[in-house]
């Protein structure tokens, strides 16, 4: 169950976020350009910035998963 790897606390990256090749299980089972058109449509949370990384809040990820209705986005 993704959710019990994700720290409500944590910031994640988008490789360990999304489906990437030889990349760690998604979290969240789509692919890097459609969690993108996601963001900008508001179906997946808005990242934060710190200097030239981007970053989502495990507790924004957590709450997108439950609106969701279930662990994969798929």
């Amino acid at each position: 169950m993704p959710t019990s790897r994700i720290d409500p606390n944590g910031l994640y990256r988008i490789k360990s976020i999304v489906r990437v090749p030889n990349g760690l299980p998604p979290l969240i089972d789509v692919s890097p350009a459609t969690w993108w058109a996601g963001v900008k449509s508001g179906r997946f949370p808005s990242p934060v910035r710190n200097g030239r990384m981007t970053f989502w809040r495990g507790s924004d990820l957590l709450a997108c998963l439950a609106n969701m209705g279930g662990e994969d986005a798929a």
